[in-house]
């Protein structure tokens, strides 16, 4: 039977998102539209404080009186409201920053205009300096009254008045005043309406991605009705290759990849998400359910298998399983990558930054980078993974016909297990104990140099007293196939001081080993790299994919007195499906 294939969903098991607690800041552009024209003051052009005076503050001003604690001057911030607005100075003798309709009367400007280099701001140190034109803006803005304004992505976006035009009869829609009201602005006529052949062709391709066919083109020229074209929107929306369009950009968003990214960048399985996208917008699905479901789908109730298949949202990150690689690290950057990924897709915000420090020009602070962190910090994951396919933890998804043999495998295992009776599986397994450290070649006494049982330690029972130790990493003793063991990682060296071996003397060693989940390693030797690797070395090699979920792996035995000039290796194969 063919494997069933595996998709990596998200596996929130620790999150604990209390009824989900998802909150969603929606950032839209509330920018100034085109036409639309503005409010007179006097007879100067209003000046912008978003457009026109926070760039300049944020430049020339905001080292040393922005946000940084640190490097703030005279304890005055620019980069909030508070900061100029308020009185300064001791009680009735006090001066403001800022004295809205008041330029003459504001410290700000007094200091960026002061003829005395001493007093001018910037300083001439700071190695800045405001153009003539920047200072004059300056006053506008506060003769005008010092409007103050957050950043826009901030502010709670409203409907703007339609603008008026004198074709009155040419919009056929809100948005079709606004540019009307520009094109007339400018003295610009719109242009004529375009042929049918390429109205299809532009809705076609906007819609679907895809050019209409002849038919689709002679039959929408043949439609004389006079919703021909609503029609024609209409079977474009119900096809499916509107949701493969319309997912484009999503499937950006989310990194989307059947590829890991790292190192050799080997397969993985994500296209079940995709499609589970696709079939989102074909579905027309609610933006708030296509928010919770692939933030937290296997969280809800009775979770289904398409709500767990939509957390692979947060399993599109790069995957590394270099041997050189240190699985903390890595797993620390899936963590932060998710975070990165979910702040800017859904809060329209790069948190990425507070990662080092407090963002400079909005709330964000870096304990809320670290905040959020926490959400996706459970995730039980390794950092080194998928060499094989998918990273654990995934699901599977077996075609109709695995599923079927599968639900068969598994009556007939509870039909065995039913039969059998606990009483005689108990007095079987108290029958085999016994035996089973005899099935381990007793090691010979004669000759002995050294004998490792890692019962908890390194300790040579042999009685020679070569007892072995740690370099670096550590062991992790536990229960053993048989007996104990010890069980190391990539970053694991032990050392143990076995005698040089020469060539005229025979020898042999024997070692129990369990390879699961093992990279490219030296398992064990004993070489000298100052005499050409001279001495013995038992080497794990880079596992291979051979097949599709079948890789092999050599284990190579070199005995050397000098490498590669004069020496001997013996290879051998492991096959793991």
């Amino acid at each position: 039977m063919r494997r069933p294939n595996q998709f990596s969903i998200h596996g929130f098991s620790k999150l604990g998102f209390s009824a989900l607690g998802i909150l969603l800041l929606v950032a839209v552009l509330a920018a100034r539209l085109p036409g639309v024209a503005a409010p007179e003051q006097g007879t100067e052009k209003p000046v912008d404080f978003s457009r026109d005076i926070r760039p300049i503050l944020s430049v020339n001003c905001f080292t040393c009186h922005g946000p940084d604690e640190s490097n703030r001057q005279a304890g005055l911030r620019l980069d909030t409201r508070e900061g100029p607005f308020r009185n300064r100075g001791e009680e009735g003798s006090g001066y403001r920053i800022l004295a809205p309709g008041a330029s003459a009367q504001s410290r700000l400007f007094q200091r960026i205009s002061a003829k005395e280099e001493v007093l001018r701001m910037p300083p001439v140190w700071a190695e800045r300096k405001l153009t003539a034109e920047q200072i004059e803006l300056i006053r506008r803005w506060i003769d005008q009254g010092a409007e103050w304004k957050n950043h826009w992505s901030f502010v709670t976006p409203k409907r703007p008045a339609l603008p008026a035009v004198k074709r009155k009869t040419w919009p056929r829609n809100p948005i079709d005043r606004f540019i009307l009201a520009r094109l007339e602005k400018e003295g610009l006529k719109p242009s004529p309406e375009a042929d049918q052949a390429t109205l299809l062709r532009r809705v076609s391709l906007d819609l679907t991605g895809l050019p209409p066919t002849l038919e689709e083109i002679d039959a929408f020229l043949a439609d004389e009705s006079p919703d021909a074209y609503e029609k024609r929107v209409a079977r474009l929306l119900a096809s499916p290759h509107y949701g493969e369009q319309m997912a484009m950009q999503w499937l950006d968003l989310a990194r989307y990849a059947d590829t890991h990214g790292y190192h050799i960048d080997s397969l993985r399985s994500m296209w079940p998400w995709r499609d589970w996208v696709i079939q989102a917008f074909n579905k027309n699905m609610p933006f708030d359910q296509f928010t919770r479901e692939q933030l937290a789908g296997d969280l809800l109730p009775n979770a289904t298998l398409e709500q767990k298949i939509a957390t692979g949202f947060n399993r599109n990150h790069m995957i590394n399983f270099e041997g050189g690689a240190i699985p903390e690290e890595y797993r620390n950057e899936y963590v932060i990558d998710r975070l990165e990924t979910t702040s800017t897709t859904w809060l329209g915000l790069t948190l990425g930054c507070a990662r080092c420090h407090d963002h400079k020009f909005d709330p964000l602070q870096q304990r809320d980078f670290y905040r959020f962190y926490a959400f996706f910090n459970s995730v039980t994951e390794k950092g080194l993974g998928g060499r094989l396919g998918n990273a654990r933890p995934f699901l599977p998804l077996p075609t109709a016909e695995q599923q079927k043999r599968l639900d068969e495998l598994e009556a007939e295992i509870a039909t065995v297990k039913k039969a059998l009776r606990e009483e005689r599986v108990v007095a079987l397994v108290e029958k085999w104990q016994p035996t089973a450290l005899d099935k381990i070649p007793a090691a010979t006494g004669k000759g002995l140099l050294a004998h490792y049982e890692f019962e908890g330690n390194l300790d040579d029972s042999s009685g020679a007293g070569r007892h072995g130790r740690t370099v670096r990493g550590e062991v992790n003793f536990g229960e053993g196939s048989v007996a104990q063991g010890g069980g190391f990682d990539g970053q694991t060296h032990m050392a143990l001081p076995l005698p040089a071996f020469e060539r005229d003397k025979p020898f042999t060693l024997t070692f129990r080993l369990s390879t699961k989940g093992l990279k490219r390693t030296l398992i064990l030797g004993n070489v000298d790299p100052s005499q050409g690797r001279r001495g013995f070395e038992f080497i794990r090699g880079e596992p291979k994919l051979v097949a599709r979920h079948t890789t092999s792996s050599p284990f190579s035995i070199r005995l050397s007195h000098r490498w590669t000039e004069n020496g001997q290796e013996a290879n051998a194969l492991e096959i793991e499906t």
